[in-house]
């Protein structure tokens, strides 16, 4: 059982992580990425330097998984419409060509890693289902292209 100082120490971190850092994105995906990205991927700890110094490296690996979990839920639990603007808002900030983006991530398929760990299977695959659909319906908007000019009419001969 987690003694309760440190639950007390957990939720301070997760505090303090929610106002220095978290606070700055203002989208869910954008914090699962960034949440994801802390988390050591041959350990499953997570690590930040600015928490680890304030409280524990312990209690800051805990604040991180926590925040890491609700930004997840959060995702989960958006409209596809919301989950294609986040899609779109984090593109846009990547500052690659739209549709380099969309190849990249339908080939490397970045989403699987930014899934915490314990996430049961089917809430994990729901994810990757919306945001492939999220990623064929950018793909559908910056593939189109300005519709063609009408062809010219050919001209009548006078005295046809």
């Amino acid at each position: 059982m987690t003694p309760p100082s440190k639950h007390i120490d957990v939720q301070a971190a997760s505090r303090d992580l929610r106002m220095r850092t978290l606070s700055f994105m203002a989208q869910p995906l954008d914090r699962l990425i960034y949440l994801a990205s802390t988390r050591d991927y041959n350990t499953g700890l997570y690590h930040h330097d600015g928490l680890a110094s304030r409280f524990s490296e312990e209690v800051a690996c805990e604040a991180l998984a926590d925040g890491h979990r609700e930004a997840f839920r959060q995702l989960l639990t958006s409209s596809l419409e919301d989950i294609v603007a986040q899609l779109q808002g984090y593109m846009e900030c990547s500052r690659i060509d739209p549709l380099d983006f969309i190849a990249a991530w339908r080939g490397l398929k970045p989403y699987r890693v930014v899934v915490p760990a314990q996430t049961d299977a089917v809430c994990a695959e729901f994810l990757f289902s919306n945001l492939k659909v999220a990623l064929a319906i950018l793909e559908s908007r910056f593939r189109r292209t300005p519709p063609a000019a009408p062809a010219a009419s050919p001209h009548r001969s006078p005295g046809r």
